[in-house]
Protein backbone atom coordinates (compact mmCIF):
# COMPACT_ATOMS: atom_id res chain seq x y z
CA UNK A 1 0.00 0.00 0.00
CA UNK A 2 1.79 3.37 -1.30
CA UNK A 3 1.73 5.83 1.48
CA UNK A 4 1.10 9.76 0.68
CA UNK A 5 2.42 11.03 3.76
CA UNK A 6 4.01 14.01 3.18
CA UNK A 7 8.13 14.37 4.31
CA UNK A 8 8.70 15.89 7.56
CA UNK A 9 9.52 19.90 6.74
CA UNK A 10 13.57 20.57 6.81
CA UNK A 11 14.24 22.51 9.17
CA UNK A 12 18.00 23.49 7.82
CA UNK A 13 15.80 24.33 4.74
CA UNK A 14 13.34 26.78 6.72
CA UNK A 15 16.14 28.30 8.50
CA UNK A 16 18.02 29.13 5.28
CA UNK A 17 14.67 30.33 3.50
CA UNK A 18 13.21 32.66 6.17
CA UNK A 19 15.67 33.89 8.85
CA UNK A 20 17.19 36.61 6.50
CA UNK A 21 14.05 38.26 7.25
CA UNK A 22 13.76 38.16 10.63
CA UNK A 23 14.55 41.54 11.37
CA UNK A 24 12.76 43.40 8.42
CA UNK A 25 9.60 41.32 10.08
CA UNK A 26 10.26 42.36 13.62
CA UNK A 27 10.27 45.92 12.12
CA UNK A 28 6.94 45.82 10.62
CA UNK A 29 5.38 43.96 13.55
CA UNK A 30 6.89 47.45 15.77
CA UNK A 31 5.00 49.10 13.45
CA UNK A 32 2.03 47.57 13.94
CA UNK A 33 1.53 47.76 17.34
CA UNK A 34 4.04 50.46 18.37
CA UNK A 35 6.15 47.96 21.21
CA UNK A 36 9.67 46.47 20.53
CA UNK A 37 8.41 43.63 23.28
CA UNK A 38 5.38 43.07 21.88
CA UNK A 39 6.95 43.06 18.09
CA UNK A 40 9.46 40.48 19.49
CA UNK A 41 6.70 37.82 20.86
CA UNK A 42 4.87 38.17 17.18
CA UNK A 43 8.08 37.60 15.36
CA UNK A 44 8.16 34.30 17.11
CA UNK A 45 4.91 33.58 16.61
CA UNK A 46 5.14 33.83 13.53
CA UNK A 47 7.68 31.74 12.62
CA UNK A 48 6.05 29.24 14.54
CA UNK A 49 3.33 29.40 12.44
CA UNK A 50 5.13 29.23 8.95
CA UNK A 51 7.60 26.17 10.51
CA UNK A 52 4.03 24.05 11.33
CA UNK A 53 2.65 25.10 8.35
CA UNK A 54 6.32 25.07 5.62
CA UNK A 55 5.57 21.31 4.45
CA UNK A 56 2.35 22.86 2.80
CA UNK A 57 4.40 26.15 1.34
CA UNK A 58 4.17 25.49 -2.50
CA UNK A 59 5.58 28.27 -3.70
CA UNK A 60 2.76 30.30 -4.90
CA UNK A 61 3.88 33.47 -3.57
CA UNK A 62 7.30 34.61 -2.83
CA UNK A 63 8.67 33.11 0.91
CA UNK A 64 8.78 36.79 1.81
CA UNK A 65 4.96 37.79 1.21
CA UNK A 66 4.48 34.30 2.78
CA UNK A 67 6.20 35.58 5.67
CA UNK A 68 4.25 39.07 5.56
CA UNK A 69 0.82 37.40 5.34
CA UNK A 70 1.28 35.36 8.53
CA UNK A 71 3.01 38.35 10.64
CA UNK A 72 0.28 40.81 9.23
CA UNK A 73 -2.28 38.35 10.68
CA UNK A 74 -0.40 37.55 13.89
CA UNK A 75 -0.65 41.25 14.72
CA UNK A 76 -3.90 41.79 13.23
CA UNK A 77 -5.23 39.32 15.64
CA UNK A 78 -2.88 40.62 18.83
CA UNK A 79 -4.37 44.19 18.04
CA UNK A 80 -7.95 43.10 18.80
CA UNK A 81 -7.94 43.08 21.89
CA UNK A 82 -5.85 45.68 22.96
CA UNK A 83 -6.06 49.62 23.32
CA UNK A 84 -4.00 51.46 20.88
CA UNK A 85 -0.56 52.43 21.99
CA UNK A 86 -0.14 56.68 22.39
CA UNK A 87 2.82 59.19 23.70
CA UNK A 88 1.41 61.90 25.95
CA UNK A 89 0.65 64.32 23.09
CA UNK A 90 -2.06 62.02 22.06
CA UNK A 91 -3.95 62.46 24.87
CA UNK A 92 -3.98 65.87 25.13
CA UNK A 93 -3.47 69.26 24.81
CA UNK A 94 -0.16 71.16 25.89
CA UNK A 95 0.17 71.72 29.32
CA UNK A 96 -0.04 75.97 29.87
CA UNK A 97 -1.78 75.93 33.50
CA UNK A 98 -0.77 77.35 36.81
CA UNK A 99 2.95 75.42 37.80
CA UNK A 100 2.58 72.51 39.46
CA UNK A 101 4.56 69.43 38.87
CA UNK A 102 3.69 66.77 36.04
CA UNK A 103 0.43 64.92 36.38
CA UNK A 104 0.91 60.97 36.57
CA UNK A 105 -1.57 59.03 34.66
CA UNK A 106 -2.48 55.78 36.78
CA UNK A 107 -0.62 52.29 36.56
CA UNK A 108 -2.85 50.53 33.75
CA UNK A 109 -5.08 53.71 32.44
CA UNK A 110 -3.03 53.94 29.26
CA UNK A 111 -1.16 51.88 26.95
CA UNK A 112 2.48 53.57 26.10
CA UNK A 113 4.01 53.39 22.62
CA UNK A 114 7.78 52.22 23.12
CA UNK A 115 11.38 52.75 21.54
CA UNK A 116 12.76 50.92 19.18
CA UNK A 117 16.49 50.22 19.44
CA UNK A 118 18.39 50.59 16.03
CA UNK A 119 20.20 47.78 16.67
CA UNK A 120 17.30 45.71 17.14
CA UNK A 121 16.79 45.53 13.40
CA UNK A 122 20.22 47.33 12.45
CA UNK A 123 21.19 45.35 8.75
CA UNK A 124 24.04 43.16 9.02
CA UNK A 125 26.23 41.23 6.56
CA UNK A 126 24.31 37.97 6.58
CA UNK A 127 20.99 39.82 6.71
CA UNK A 128 20.80 41.66 3.19
CA UNK A 129 17.23 41.97 3.24
CA UNK A 130 17.27 44.04 6.27
CA UNK A 131 19.12 46.74 4.11
CA UNK A 132 15.72 47.77 2.85
CA UNK A 133 14.20 48.98 6.29
CA UNK A 134 13.83 53.02 5.95
CA UNK A 135 14.91 54.80 9.05
CA UNK A 136 11.93 57.31 8.62
CA UNK A 137 9.69 54.66 8.15
CA UNK A 138 10.10 54.11 11.84
CA UNK A 139 10.49 57.45 13.37
CA UNK A 140 8.09 58.00 16.52
CA UNK A 141 6.43 60.93 15.10
CA UNK A 142 4.80 58.49 12.02
CA UNK A 143 4.75 54.97 14.67
CA UNK A 144 2.81 57.36 16.67
CA UNK A 145 0.18 58.36 13.98
CA UNK A 146 0.15 55.16 12.93
CA UNK A 147 -1.25 53.52 16.40
CA UNK A 148 -4.21 55.72 15.64
CA UNK A 149 -5.37 54.46 12.14
CA UNK A 150 -7.62 51.20 12.26
CA UNK A 151 -5.63 48.00 12.10
CA UNK A 152 -6.25 46.98 9.08
CA UNK A 153 -6.03 50.80 7.49
CA UNK A 154 -2.58 50.15 8.87
CA UNK A 155 -1.22 47.26 7.60
CA UNK A 156 -2.30 48.82 4.13
CA UNK A 157 -0.52 51.88 4.72
CA UNK A 158 2.44 49.99 5.90
CA UNK A 159 2.43 46.99 3.02
CA UNK A 160 2.08 49.69 -0.12
CA UNK A 161 3.63 52.48 1.57
CA UNK A 162 6.82 51.10 3.53
CA UNK A 163 7.07 47.88 1.67
CA UNK A 164 6.07 48.67 -1.31
CA UNK A 165 4.11 45.54 -1.60
CA UNK A 166 1.97 45.59 -4.83
CA UNK A 167 -2.27 46.26 -4.57
CA UNK A 168 -2.96 43.06 -5.44
CA UNK A 169 -0.21 41.45 -3.33
CA UNK A 170 -1.55 43.84 -0.47
CA UNK A 171 -4.69 42.23 -1.31
CA UNK A 172 -3.47 38.27 -1.29
CA UNK A 173 -1.44 39.22 2.04
CA UNK A 174 -5.39 40.44 3.68
CA UNK A 175 -7.65 38.48 2.10
CA UNK A 176 -9.15 41.14 0.70
CA UNK A 177 -9.83 42.45 -2.77
CA UNK A 178 -7.61 45.38 -4.70
CA UNK A 179 -10.22 47.63 -4.68
CA UNK A 180 -10.41 47.10 -0.74
CA UNK A 181 -6.46 47.89 -0.78
CA UNK A 182 -7.13 50.62 -2.48
CA UNK A 183 -10.20 52.30 -0.80
CA UNK A 184 -8.14 51.63 2.44
CA UNK A 185 -5.18 52.93 1.39
CA UNK A 186 -6.73 56.19 0.57
CA UNK A 187 -8.64 56.34 3.80
CA UNK A 188 -5.27 56.06 5.78
CA UNK A 189 -3.17 58.45 3.94
CA UNK A 190 -5.95 61.12 4.61
CA UNK A 191 -6.30 60.35 7.97
CA UNK A 192 -2.16 60.46 8.41
CA UNK A 193 -2.05 63.40 6.85
CA UNK A 194 -4.70 65.01 9.95
CA UNK A 195 -2.21 63.72 12.09
CA UNK A 196 0.92 64.38 10.36
CA UNK A 197 0.25 67.01 7.68
CA UNK A 198 4.21 68.35 7.28
CA UNK A 199 6.53 65.53 8.95
CA UNK A 200 9.49 66.78 9.84
CA UNK A 201 12.70 66.11 7.83
CA UNK A 202 15.51 64.98 10.34
CA UNK A 203 18.68 64.48 10.87
CA UNK A 204 20.10 60.93 10.46
CA UNK A 205 21.63 60.00 13.75
CA UNK A 206 24.76 59.20 12.76
CA UNK A 207 25.15 62.61 11.10
CA UNK A 208 27.75 65.17 13.44
CA UNK A 209 24.87 68.17 14.14
CA UNK A 210 22.76 65.44 15.62
CA UNK A 211 25.71 63.60 17.54
CA UNK A 212 26.56 67.47 18.83
CA UNK A 213 22.58 68.00 20.14
CA UNK A 214 22.44 64.50 22.04
CA UNK A 215 25.56 65.42 23.33
CA UNK A 216 24.63 69.04 24.54
CA UNK A 217 21.45 67.57 26.21
CA UNK A 218 23.33 65.09 28.29
CA UNK A 219 25.92 67.55 29.09
CA UNK A 220 22.43 69.70 30.27
CA UNK A 221 21.36 67.40 32.28
CA UNK A 222 25.35 65.60 33.91
CA UNK A 223 25.79 69.07 34.97
CA UNK A 224 22.12 70.32 35.65
CA UNK A 225 22.79 73.11 33.58
CA UNK A 226 19.71 74.89 31.82
CA UNK A 227 21.73 77.32 29.94
CA UNK A 228 22.95 73.97 28.32
CA UNK A 229 19.30 73.10 27.28
CA UNK A 230 18.88 76.65 25.81
CA UNK A 231 21.68 76.08 23.15
CA UNK A 232 20.29 72.62 21.96
CA UNK A 233 16.37 73.16 21.81
CA UNK A 234 14.39 74.87 19.08
CA UNK A 235 12.06 77.97 20.33
CA UNK A 236 9.08 75.73 19.18
CA UNK A 237 10.46 72.33 20.67
CA UNK A 238 7.86 70.27 22.83
CA UNK A 239 8.95 67.82 25.55
CA UNK A 240 6.86 64.57 26.72
CA UNK A 241 7.49 62.05 29.15
CA UNK A 242 5.17 58.58 29.96
CA UNK A 243 3.97 58.11 32.16
CA UNK A 244 2.76 61.79 32.22
CA UNK A 245 -0.26 63.07 30.80
CA UNK A 246 1.07 66.44 30.73
CA UNK A 247 3.30 67.81 28.25
CA UNK A 248 4.89 71.12 27.08
CA UNK A 249 5.56 73.67 24.44
CA UNK A 250 7.64 76.09 23.21
CA UNK A 251 11.39 76.19 24.80
CA UNK A 252 10.95 78.58 27.38
CA UNK A 253 7.89 76.10 28.98
CA UNK A 254 10.46 72.54 28.39
CA UNK A 255 13.50 74.26 30.08
CA UNK A 256 10.97 75.93 33.13
CA UNK A 257 9.57 71.99 33.96
CA UNK A 258 13.18 70.30 33.38
CA UNK A 259 14.56 72.88 35.71
CA UNK A 260 11.66 73.00 38.53
CA UNK A 261 11.03 69.21 38.35
CA UNK A 262 13.94 67.22 36.64
CA UNK A 263 17.49 68.40 36.71
CA UNK A 264 18.54 68.67 40.30
CA UNK A 265 22.16 68.86 41.46
CA UNK A 266 24.98 68.43 39.13
CA UNK A 267 25.86 64.36 39.13
CA UNK A 268 22.18 63.36 39.59
CA UNK A 269 22.21 62.36 36.38
CA UNK A 270 24.15 60.32 34.10
CA UNK A 271 23.41 58.66 29.87
CA UNK A 272 24.54 56.66 27.85
CA UNK A 273 24.35 57.47 24.48
CA UNK A 274 22.46 55.13 21.87
CA UNK A 275 20.32 55.56 19.12
CA UNK A 276 16.23 54.45 18.75
CA UNK A 277 13.32 54.60 15.98
CA UNK A 278 16.36 56.05 13.57
CA UNK A 279 16.86 59.03 15.86
CA UNK A 280 19.63 59.85 19.06
CA UNK A 281 19.08 58.92 22.14
CA UNK A 282 20.22 58.17 25.19
CA UNK A 283 19.89 55.44 28.21
CA UNK A 284 19.03 57.11 31.02
CA UNK A 285 20.40 57.02 35.19
CA UNK A 286 19.28 58.50 37.85
CA UNK A 287 21.13 59.04 41.42
CA UNK A 288 19.02 57.00 44.12
CA UNK A 289 18.73 57.49 47.71
CA UNK A 290 21.50 54.87 48.19
CA UNK A 291 23.66 57.19 45.72
CA UNK A 292 23.35 54.89 43.11
CA UNK A 293 23.36 55.00 39.18
CA UNK A 294 19.74 53.04 38.36
CA UNK A 295 18.21 52.84 35.11
CA UNK A 296 15.47 55.29 34.80
CA UNK A 297 14.46 54.92 31.30
CA UNK A 298 15.33 56.00 27.88
CA UNK A 299 14.92 60.01 25.88
CA UNK A 300 14.59 60.21 22.37
CA UNK A 301 15.10 62.84 20.43
CA UNK A 302 13.93 64.49 17.01
CA UNK A 303 17.16 66.82 16.04
CA UNK A 304 16.64 69.08 12.96
CA UNK A 305 19.03 71.12 11.18
CA UNK A 306 17.64 73.94 13.61
CA UNK A 307 18.07 71.78 16.87
CA UNK A 308 16.04 69.93 19.15
CA UNK A 309 12.16 69.81 17.97
CA UNK A 310 10.99 66.68 20.33
CA UNK A 311 12.12 64.85 23.44
CA UNK A 312 10.24 62.00 24.28
CA UNK A 313 11.46 60.22 27.71
CA UNK A 314 9.83 56.89 28.32
CA UNK A 315 10.31 56.45 32.37
CA UNK A 316 10.90 52.49 32.38
CA UNK A 317 13.83 51.25 34.10
CA UNK A 318 13.24 47.93 32.08
CA UNK A 319 14.46 50.17 29.27
CA UNK A 320 18.35 49.98 29.63
CA UNK A 321 18.38 46.21 29.46
CA UNK A 322 16.46 46.41 25.94
CA UNK A 323 19.00 48.37 24.93
CA UNK A 324 22.21 46.23 26.40
CA UNK A 325 22.97 48.56 29.02
CA UNK A 326 23.12 47.45 32.95
CA UNK A 327 20.50 48.58 35.59
CA UNK A 328 23.10 50.36 37.85
CA UNK A 329 25.81 51.98 36.36
CA UNK A 330 29.41 52.40 38.12
CA UNK A 331 30.55 55.78 38.37
CA UNK A 332 33.05 57.27 36.65
CA UNK A 333 36.00 57.58 38.34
Amino acid sequence: MTSHARPAPNRDRFAAETERFRRELLAHCYRMVGSAHDAEDLVQETYLRAWRSYADFEGRASIRSWLYKIATNVCLTALQPRRIRVLPSGLTGAYDGPDRPPNHVAPGEVSWLEPLPDGWIAPTADDPAAAVIARESLRLALIASLQHLPARQRAILILREVLAFSAPETAQILDTTTAAVKSGLQRARARLDELEPEPEELLEPTDQRARALLDGYIAAFERSDPGLLEQVLRTDATLEATPFRDWQAGRAMCIHMLDTYVLGTPGEWRMIPTTANGQPAAVVYHRDADSELRADGTVVLAATAAGISRVIKFHDPALAATFGCPDVLADQP
